[in-house]
């Protein structure tokens, strides 16, 4: 099957993989980007995985409120370098790990990783950084966290 540009650029915008590393998983999949995408996917856990050993000493705080602000969560994710943690993907990475901190009150960082995802019961915490680390290629922890709520 041929390989368009239109098909690389979908990919890309739905995974936010390189151009060759789009093509190369078309090629592979005969051209479907479900399976495509899904290539991309497990080829980045393992990347994120062999970077599991790197220090992290750089990193953001992030909060999240919830409505009128009866709830809110600060988590502080950490990351390899500065440059990092102000790329945007990094900071919808924070935005949405202490969204989730808000909406389902874990009680420890174990516990919030093995939770599914509030916006894709799919997949886990843990999935969402491993997604990250692939990304943005550098080790991305959850150091600690905190929630608050009204009256509590």
């Amino acid at each position: 099957m041929e390989i368009t540009t239109e098909m690389i650029k979908e990919l890309r915008e739905l995974t936010g993989a390189g151009i060759l590393n789009c093509r190369r998983a078309l090629v592979k999949a005969d051209g479907d980007i479900k399976k495509a995408s899904e290539i991309l996917r497990s080829e980045g856990i393992e990347k994120a995985d062999k970077k599991a050993d790197r220090e992290t000493m750089s990193g953001s705080v992030f909060t999240y409120v919830h409505g009128v602000g009866r709830i809110a969560a600060m988590v502080e994710i950490a990351c390899e370098t500065d440059f990092v943690a102000k790329t945007e993907d990094f900071q919808k990475l924070g935005r949405e790990v202490a969204m989730q901190i808000s909406a389902m009150n874990p009680t420890d960082i174990a516990e919030l990783l093995s939770q599914a995802y509030i916006r894709d019961t799919k997949s886990t915490i843990h999935d969402l950084l491993k997604t990250g680390i692939a990304k943005l290629g550098e080790n991305i922890v959850v150091k600690r966290f905190s929630r608050f709520e009204l009256g509590e």
